[in-house]
């Protein structure tokens, strides 16, 4: 009887206990309320799916570190559903609610950004490839097709989030409804279908949107009900705004910018430190709640690196690297810029801001040599034939490369023009590599020569660099996109070889010498270790391609800048051997590879 008495004890203790860690959080007509008291969000934004998941606690951490008592984290809806109906909540770093309970266990709010559309400077602005199979899919809008792909996802996420809200005794204590709506579209039916889909789906604490400060964005992109986030709000002007837009309920920074993202052939982008330090001052002065953008990149790992467009013929491809000049830079490190907005921050909260957490471990490692040992052209699988180039996504794949190839008939050389080569093609004739071609600027000409081959063979061999994930651009399908021209007739007959270039794939390579062809070569390589640290891979002796180490994909680099070294995080490495591999489009003999403490 006494141990039956006990274990009630112990079962209703437990019940009190987290009953008294649920929480309310609500909106005011110009605070938001903690269990009915105003709660200043001071926010610092990171994304899992770019860190590691053995960091995850550690740029938590390094968030509360500088002052922060939230955490804002954007979900990539294409990273958890690769195929339609098929949702990974459990490898790598895609456990969400492993994430977030962390931040509960450090003591920190969490701000969740579900999408569907995110932008985030990452593939497809977070919606999933897969979308663009549908030949007139129209999204973020209420076309039925992506809707229903849409009500899929805000069902299978809310099933994985909904016990960690606030009121469950979770972190949780806002959710975004979509991103920056305003920027591209005034779908108000969609805007308020999505909000109903979070409610129907149990997400009861409040939602926000987040807009630019200006009155046509806010009008179309927020929804009533909601606090109103501004990207960003740093001025009188961009509070009045918002006020305008509805004075009943409280607005703040959504997105405030200590960095700033970079694309290929730009420098890198360092945002001076005193405009930063001069916003916050004015947000914290004005008691203005606030986030973050970002406080820790981390890393575009894989293919997961967007690309902005704002004209027909423009793209804009990011770098693998998300380190955004942001206070906790790509490898976990304090910056400057942490250590000033720290010392701000600690003028105006009344907790303790803890101590800054240990720096993760870095190591170099001497440079190894990379051969070559077999080419794309060796590895091609069964082609699939087809009258006209066929896009990416109409065959199921949704990254890598593809290959285009045909016989010339009738015209054999002169002017060939691929509309639209989406993003970087290799044209080869029989065998040679001719030309290259890049989408941006819209120069899809090249000259093909004259040859004594009776029937020529055409091979183009294209790049996706990353679907686009901002603005009105973002219907973007890969490889060829219409047609291909020699003097104006449109050349048929095509067999096509879907390379997506996976994981599995490029571990399961076997050597063949790469005579003949000689781009698009395999290289192989390897280095020791003894012990397990943190590295850069600096590929500066490469030309343009992908890079594996023990089968991990560390995503794209390419010698136009600015971005010459790859983050390679201690647990994809191993004691002993460490095999190195290789994509390069462009580089045909043997090279070296070190290992570096730093991106730059």
């Amino acid at each position: 009887m006494k141990k039956l008495f006990f274990l009630l004890l112990i079962f209703f203790s437990a019940g009190m206990v987290n009953a008294q860690q649920k929480h309310v959080f609500s909106l005011s007509k110009t605070d938001f309320l903690l269990d009915g008291k105003p709660f200043q969000i001071i926010s610092g934004e990171m994304h899992p799916a770019r860190i590691p998941k053995i960091y995850w606690r550690h740029r938590i951490q390094m968030a509360k570190a500088m002052g922060c008592n939230t955490i804002a984290a954007y979900v990539f809806w294409n990273y958890l559903e690769q195929q339609p109906g098929v949702f990974d909540f459990t490898t790598e770093n895609r456990n969400i609610a492993e994430f977030i309970n962390i931040c509960k266990q450090e003591g920190m709010w969490v701000l969740l950004r579900p999408g569907p559309y995110v932008c985030a400077e990452w593939d497809f602005g977070g919606l999933p490839p897969y979308l663009l199979k549908t030949p007139d899919i129209k999204v973020r809008c209420m076309d039925p097709t992506y809707m229903a792909a849409v009500s899929r996802y805000v069902s299978a996420l809310s099933k994985q989030v909904k016990p960690l809200l606030c009121t469950s005794g979770g972190p949780i204590i806002m959710v975004q409804v979509e991103n920056e709506y305003g920027s591209y579209s005034n779908d108000r039916e969609y805007i308020k279908s999505l909000r109903k889909l979070w409610l129907n789906n149990g997400i009861n604490v409040p939602f926000y949107t987040a807009d630019g400060p200006t009155a046509f964005m806010l009008e179309a992109g927020s929804v009533d009900g909601a606090a109103i986030g501004l990207d960003s709000g740093i001025s009188d002007a961009d509070f009045e705004q918002a006020f305008k837009q509805n004075p009943n309920v409280p607005a703040f920074s959504s997105e405030t910018y200590p960095g700033w993202l970079t694309h290929w052939k730009e420098k890198w982008q360092r945002p001076d430190k005193a405009d930063i330090l001069k916003q916050v001052t004015y947000l914290l002065d004005h008691k203005r709640s606030f986030n973050l953008y970002v406080i820790h990149g981390g890393t575009n790992f894989g293919f997961n690196a967007g690309a902005n467009a704002f004209n027909p013929t423009q793209f804009q491809p990011d770098v693998t690297s998300y380190d955004y000049d942001a206070p906790v830079n790509e490898q976990g490190a304090p910056t400057d810029k942490y250590f000033a907005l720290r010392d701000l921050i600690a003028k105006y909260v009344k907790y303790k801001i803890p101590e800054v957490p240990k720096p993760i471990p870095s190591a170099t490692i001497p440079a190894f040599q990379m051969q070559p040992f077999t080419t794309v052209w060796k590895e091609l699988p069964a082609a699939i034939k087809s009258p006209q180039p066929k896009t990416m996504e109409a065959l199921g794949q949704y990254s890598g490369f593809i290959l285009y190839r045909t016989k010339l008939i009738g015209h054999k050389s002169g002017n060939l023009t691929i509309t639209e080569p989406h993003d970087f093609a290799l044209v080869l004739l029989n065998g040679k590599l001719i030309d290259t071609v890049y989408r941006d600027g819209g120069k899809w000409t090249i000259k093909l020569p004259k040859t004594d081959v009776k029937d020529p063979v055409l091979d183009i061999l294209v790049e996706n660099m990353g679907h686009i994930n901002f603005a009105q651009y973002m219907i973007d399908r890969k490889g060829i996109t219409d047609r291909v021209t020699l003097e104006g007739m449109t050349l048929t007959n095509w067999e096509i070889f879907k390379l997506p270039m996976d994981d599995k794939f490029a571990s399961s390579l076997k050597p063949k010498y790469p005579e003949g062809f000689h781009d698009g070569v395999f290289f192989d390589g390897s280095f020791e270790l003894s012990t397990i640290n943190d590295t850069y891979l600096d590929l500066s002796n490469f030309k343009k391609g992908v890079v594996w180490v023990n089968g991990h994909n560390l995503g794209r680099y390419w010698n136009v800048g600015p971005q010459f070294r790859l983050y390679c995080p201690a647990n994809w490495l191993r004691k002993g051997k460490n095999d190195v591999r290789v994509f390069d489009l462009h580089q045909q003999n043997a090279a070296t590879i070190s290992g570096v403490r730093t991106l730059e």
